[in-house]
């Protein structure tokens, strides 16, 4: 099976993202939330790389924090990190619905 490599570019980059909300504001709580959704990211990609059509966890997780930063990005308008986690993760979202419908189906 091949790599799931845009999923854990994706991982690497909400990880990241936490972090830096630590770094620069000090939020524990953008720490936290990062590295776990960024963990949850990367075993979602692990688990596509053994079997394509595992993708829930994936789904899952791209899909919350869309909505949840989408809510965030919505009540400030400020692009950074909020919308731009937003786009990352709506992104993600059509790639990997785009890769459960193309997936041919077998009787």
């Amino acid at each position: 099976m091949a790599a799931d490599w845009v999923g854990f570019c994706y991982a690497a980059l909400v990880s990241a993202g936490g972090i830096m909300g630590y770094v620069k504001a000090g939020s524990i709580t953008s720490l936290a939330a990062g590295l776990l959704f960024g963990l949850l990211a990367a075993v979602g990609a692990y688990l596509v790389s053994q079997n394509p059509k595992n993708v829930w966890l994936s789904l899952g997780t791209s899909g919350t924090l869309a909505v949840v930063m989408g809510l965030r990005f919505l009540s400030s308008w400020k692009f950074m990190p909020a919308g731009l986690m937003t786009l990352l993760s709506a992104l993600m979202l059509v790639r990997i619905i785009t890769v459960m419908f193309k997936r041919p189906h077998k009787p």
